[in-house]
């Protein structure tokens, strides 16, 4: 895992983790890594695994089975897809905006860009 200097690791864990759970590759229920274990496999602290873990737990995207692990919540897509629509709409699209608007891109070529991502993201 690599790491960008802008955000908290803690929180490029989550988000990694996230995306992991986005993508199917952990269902609802299913365990996953150990702090230990998580931290050994992307090479840091284990604290910093472990401030990952209780935000996301606090966010009800994952739980403790005391003396088991750390599993997948339930409904934790639906409340991923929330969590990063806010972050998305708070943060990221305030600028998009203003660049679109900077070069003079309209909706609608906007719409055709979009239309060909999709198309080409299909295809692959």
């Amino acid at each position: 895992m690599e790491f960008k200097d802008k955000k908290s690791i803690y929180i490029q864990i989550a988000d990694y983790i996230c995306e992991a759970i986005l993508k199917g590759e952990w269902q609802e229920k299913d365990r996953i890594l150990s702090v230990r274990e998580f931290a050994v496999e992307i090479e840091v602290n284990p604290n910093t695994v472990m401030r990952a873990y209780s935000y996301l737990q606090d966010e009800g995207i994952i739980f403790n089975k005391r003396g088991i692990g750390y599993f997948v919540g339930e409904n934790s897509v639906d409340k991923i897809m929330k969590i990063k629509k806010d972050d998305f709409v708070k943060t990221e699209l305030p600028y998009f905006f203003k660049i679109i608007d900077m070069l003079k891109i309209d909706f609608d070529a906007l719409k055709v860009m979009y239309d060909e991502y999709k198309s080409r993201e299909v295809s692959v």
